[in-house]
């Protein structure tokens, strides 16, 4: 069951990272807000309607913390979304990547939890890697790059306390009450800041192209995506999880190569790659071990 719960968590990463290009054609058409809005809510109904079948408790205590899990996903959703009107694909997906050597920082700040070499090291080379994917880009670095970073942050909080909270709750109604709020916090914004009535105007319900990319986000890369992590993570570890998810921003690099015809450079790709061994120095064992290793036998030289 653990290799296919690897496998299962691998298709994960390549929606995720594939949608990076289907959002940004989708968001040419549709305000960021209105189509996360309509995005996560499509997700929700039928997590609804299980619920009320199953006729699980509402619980206080779940709601509240599907709330909060829901926020920091909004956090990061909606400056993802929003990175993407300016920025390209590939540059989104590594700078999302970040959120994986964030987490370690985080436990740090908000729970004393000391952060491994291994993470220092992963964060330093990240760092790094941001920057040459940067200064190596044919793009140079823009606000969509500044939102992108942002929303990095909205999902390492997530990370942080969906394991916090995921051992405290009813499984189906976390994810279905953190769905709704990232729905209804959506479309709130997109009735503040957004025109709602480009839906008629622009004749977007029509359009094939916004269509499918709602139905491919919502019912793949937002429903279908978190059963199965959900239902992988119980065969896995987090750590492993985490390591699978940093082949996301190298299936958003492919995808839109592949698509829309983006390229790199040769300091961008040395950057994207720095930023992958930072994400793996984070989580991977074997890492650990190998600064242990080089510690100890610098400790012998100097002897």
């Amino acid at each position: 069951m653990a290799r296919i719960a690897d496998i299962a968590l691998i298709g994960v990463a390549f929606i995720w990272g594939s949608t990076f290009v289907v959002v940004q054609s989708a968001i040419e058409f549709l305000p960021p807000f209105m189509f996360n809005g309509i995005r996560f809510l499509m997700a929700a109904i039928p997590l609804t309607m299980v619920l009320f079948i199953k006729k699980t408790p509402l619980v206080k205590r779940s709601i509240l913390y599907g709330i909060i899990l829901g926020a920091f996903l909004f956090i990061g959703y909606a400056f993802q979304t929003l990175g993407l009107v300016f920025t390209t694909p590939s540059k989104a997906g590594f700078v999302t990547g970040l959120s994986v050597v964030i987490v370690p920082l985080f436990l740090f700040i908000f729970f004393k939890r000391s952060p491994s070499k291994g993470a220092i090291t992963g964060s330093i080379l990240a760092a790094i890697g941001l920057y040459l994917l940067m200064a190596g880009h044919s793009q140079a670095f823009n606000i969509g790059d500044a939102y992108v970073f942002i929303c990095a942050f909205g999902f390492a909080l997530h990370i942080i306390y969906t394991d916090f909270f995921t051992q405290k709750a009813s499984l189906l109604l976390l994810t279905t009450v953190q769905l709704c709020t990232v729905g209804i916090l959506s479309m709130g914004c997109a009735f503040m800041f957004e025109d709602p009535k480009v839906l008629l105007l622009n004749g977007v319900l029509g359009n094939k192209e916004v269509i499918t990319a709602l139905l491919i986000t919502s019912l793949l890369a937002t429903l279908l995506a978190f059963i199965t992590q959900t239902y992988a993570q119980r065969y896995t570890t987090p750590s492993r999880v985490a390591i699978i998810f940093t082949l996301e921003p190298v299936f958003a690099a492919i995808c839109s190569y592949l698509w829309i015809g983006e390229r790199l450079g040769s300091l961008a790709i040395a950057g994207s790659g720095l930023i992958v061994i930072g994400m793996l120095f984070s989580e991977l064992p074997i890492f650990a071990w190998m600064l242990k290793k080089m510690n100890k036998n610098h400790s012998v030289e100097v002897k």
